[in-house]
């Protein structure tokens, strides 16, 4: 089932080659045709169940869809959101909501690619976050900014956190913090206005302004003030998900690290004879295979049902390290030829590198992993 899966993936990427992707970076674009043929594929709608038009998979299968799109040099940060953001309307929202947006969303004529969270003041200190929503009658009136919210700009919908009772009337900071949806093609210059920030990868990054923005309250997921733990199922899926695209950076890193190390002669002699260049090829390739592990074993927890916090941080934690360990040998063993824009080791090392920093970043990981599973006193 997963060698079939890989191979379709590997099909529809084969269309979109190195140069498809570099031209697509030097103008900052977004992948237009290579999303619109992964949903067409099905491949975006993995998630979601097939009394809804999906193909109801789980999460393991669509680790394996992105892990392939990364390992053919693409990138699935142009459509991946889709699938996590999945979890949160499946999981926690209404039957009319479900019938309503998940069918359209699985035939790809609704982009769900938006999830909105961090803010510019509060950043991973999520309970803290200022975005409020005051609800008037059968509306929420949202306030507030948001920033790095990628893909707002290419999404019909955004999954949006905000807090609903101030947090000094709530017994714990978790509480009091809504999901809501909103509909992106009606709020765009109706109390949102977005702007573009251009970072050093193509993802399509912005930030969000709030100003009266009129919610329907219908289109709250969930109970109002749990929203935290709704978001607590998406943020799981989340990090396993871009763990095995991490795993797919590693593993494309790898295999263009050995041919090149094969084929390139200095000296009179492949450069890949030399243990200089073969160790720290071997130590990578190790790392990726270890960190592929638990991303598998998150996974499986996750599908079946089982908690996962801790297997899902610690396959996101050892993946991103392990993609930027690969990501350097392979920059190293081209030399100059890695930071041309032609061998695409340069896009791919600059892409491979935010996953130390998001979605959750390595510190964040750790700090979590001390605390819930070593038993040390909380940190922040």
């Amino acid at each position: 089932m997963l060698e079939e899966l890989r191979e379709g993936v590997r099909r529809v990427c084969a269309r979109y080659p190195g140069r498809y992707w570099r031209e697509l970076d030097a103008r900052r674009a977004y992948p237009e045709e290579f999303v619109r043929e992964l949903t067409e594929a099905g491949y975006l709608a993995a998630l979601i169940p097939e009394e809804y038009g999906g193909a109801g998979l789980g999460v393991t299968e669509a680790s394996v869809i992105l892990e392939e799109i990364h390992r053919s040099g693409g990138n699935a940060a142009a459509c991946h959101a889709q699938m996590y953001t999945m979890s949160v309307l499946l999981r926690h929202g209404s039957e009319a909501q479900r019938r309503t947006y998940l069918p359209e969303i699985a035939a790809g004529r609704l982009r769900l690619q938006a999830f909105g969270v961090t803010e510019p003041t509060t950043g991973s200190d999520t309970t803290h976050l200022r975005t409020t929503a005051i609800r008037k009658g059968d509306r929420y009136i949202v306030n507030g900014q948001k920033v790095f919210i990628s893909r707002a700009e290419h999404s019909d919908l955004m999954v949006l956190l905000v807090r609903t009772t101030p947090l000094q009337e709530v017994v714990k900071k978790t509480e009091g913090l809504t999901v809501l949806l909103v509909d992106l093609r009606e709020a765009v210059g109706r109390g949102l206005t977005i702007r573009p920030i251009r970072t050093m990868m193509n993802h399509a990054t912005t930030e969000l302004f709030f100003e009266d923005l009129e919610v329907p309250v219908e289109n709250r997921i969930g109970e109002e003030g749990q929203g935290f733990r709704y978001i607590l199922d998406g943020m799981n899926s989340e990090r396993i998900l871009i763990a095995a695209e991490c795993i797919g950076d590693g593993r494309w890193f790898i295999d263009r690290a050995v041919a090149y190390a094969k084929e390139r002669v200095v000296f009179g002699r492949p450069i890949g004879k030399n243990q200089g260049i073969q160790f720290p090829i071997a130590q990578a390739y190790v790392r990726v295979e270890a960190a592929d592990r638990m991303r598998f074993d998150a996974a499986a927890r996750f599908d079946a049902g089982e908690a996962c916090g801790p297997q899902a941080n610690m396959a996101k934690l050892l993946a991103a390290e392990a993609s930027w360990e690969a990501a350097n040998v392979a920059l190293q063993t081209h030399g100059g030829f890695g930071f041309t824009e032609e061998f695409d080791i340069e896009r791919k090392f600059r892409e491979t590198r935010l996953y130390q920093v998001a979605p959750v970043s390595t510190n964040l990981v750790l700090a979590y992993i001390a605390e819930h599973v070593l038993g040390l006193p909380k940190s922040y």
